[in-house]
């Protein structure tokens, strides 16, 4: 009997093993189906706010939703591709307003994409190299990006008003104009909205390109300037090639928010738009709520995603093509 006891003694004293609490990594059932589940809301809240009302408005563009079946709008007939064809037909008012309306929008986007790059190059470049403030010189220069839109929109109305606006008060001083000029009628209506959409703008550009340049090695200007080259010249041939990936980024994103811009000319001009800033996005807006034809304005809508899309895809297949040879 002590013999036996003695035998279980040993492993009736061994101390048991700590219980372990299994991790994720013991569930392949949960491996498997969290990234779903943490993609869920995000792919929920994209299908209602984007897709399903994309394609409802793809769906009114083959329809007449008129303000005659605004209350049973399910019920509107069918129009095939007759809405694409009044919108695309340049002979009629429809069409014609609409071509006009697209070189408009694409002269403001050209010049306020242009506008906003040299801009943000130019306050990049000028706050690259370390000195006392630079700080607080980058904070200033980011008010227009945190401010509200709204806010800065109305501002930038009031000082365009023609009696009583800052702006030609400061032209006046300074004896740059002889009278009082309109803003925002007329042919300058297109020069302020390319003055606001680019003071909006450009501090985005300038943010992204300063934070590129964090990434380019100080040797590189180092021994350039020991090999004698002036600042010019290390611009061109380290500052640009280096910051090539982002510029590729940044100019299709300016463009295409200042191709679909729509709170600059709604907020500057009001429902009242002048032709010089007849943008396509107000336009589309004037042509279903104002005539309320909303098949009509469904399908220029459609058109201009098209455009969209097609300038995308070009535009990143010949860079695409070029970054390859490079």
């Amino acid at each position: 009997m002590s013999v036996a006891t003695e035998q279980a003694s040993p492993a009736a004293t061994r101390p048991a093993k700590p219980k372990t609490k299994r991790g994720p990594e013991h569930r392949p059932g949960l491996n498997r189906w969290l990234p779903y589940a943490l993609l869920a809301p995000a792919v929920l809240l994209e299908l209602f706010i984007h897709i399903i009302p994309m394609l409802v408005g793809i769906w009114m563009s083959f329809v007449k939703l008129t303000k005659f079946f605004i209350a049973n709008w399910s019920s509107a007939p069918g129009a095939g591709l007759g809405n694409y064809k009044v919108a695309l037909d340049f002979n009629n008012a429809v069409g014609e307003g609409l071509l006009k309306s697209f070189g408009v929008t694409v002269v403001f986007s050209l010049v306020t994409v242009a506008f906003s790059w040299v801009l943000g190059m130019a306050a990049a470049v000028a706050l690259q190299p370390e000195f006392r403030g630079r700080g607080l010189v980058r904070t200033l220069f980011l008010v227009p990006y945190a401010l509200p839109a709204y806010a800065g929109i109305l501002t930038w109305n009031f000082m365009l008003q023609r009696d009583t606006g800052a702006v030609n008060h400061v032209l006046e001083q300074l004896h740059l104009t002889d009278g009082r000029t309109f803003w925002l009628i007329g042919g300058n209506a297109l020069v302020s909205l390319i003055t606001v959409a680019g003071w909006k703008l450009w501090t985005f550009a300038f943010l992204t390109l300063m934070a590129g340049m964090q990434s380019i090695p100080r040797d590189l200007y180092e021994a350039a300037s020991v090999d004698g080259a002036g600042n010019i010249r290390q611009w061109r041939n380290i500052t640009l090639p280096s910051l090539r990936p982002v510029n590729l980024v940044l100019v299709l994103v300016l463009f295409l928010w200042t191709f679909s811009d729509f709170n600059t000319p709604y907020v500057l001009f009001g429902t009242a738009q002048p032709p010089a800033g007849d943008l396509i996005t107000f336009h589309i807006y004037n042509a279903s709520f104002l005539t309320w034809n909303f098949g009509t304005g469904a399908a220029m809508s459609v058109l201009l995603l098209i455009f969209l899309m097609i300038v995308t895809g070009a535009y990143l297949l010949v860079t695409g093509r070029r970054s390859r040879r490079a």
